[in-house]
């Protein structure tokens, strides 16, 4: 299994998560509250968590790709919704071997 761990440094963590799983909802299963979210995307699951100066991505998959296009639509939306603020992602990928 290969796993990434994502973070965002932004104010606007609990704001982005709601938005981010309320778009995702249309087209995959998603749970939510204000401070977390598990999202089931067809490559894998993504748990994602908002502190107040955070936003935390933890996703799984069979393949590397599968990560890639995970890590993809996470930022292909983010940058769209955050579009006021420049966001720098920190992605740390492992495997259950590491």
């Amino acid at each position: 299994m290969f796993h990434t761990k994502g973070t965002v440094k932004t104010a606007h963590a609990a704001k982005y998560l709601q938005q981010l799983c309320k778009h995702f909802a249309h087209k995959v299963e998603v749970s939510y509250s204000t401070t977390g979210a598990d999202v089931a995307f067809p490559m894998g699951p993504c748990k994602m968590r908002a502190t107040d100066d955070e936003l935390q991505f933890h996703a799984s998959a069979l393949k590397t790709e599968g990560i890639e296009r995970i890590k993809g639509i996470i930022i292909n939306h983010l940058d769209r919704f955050a579009w006021r603020e420049t966001i720098a992602y920190d992605w740390q990928d492992f495997n259950d071997a590491d």
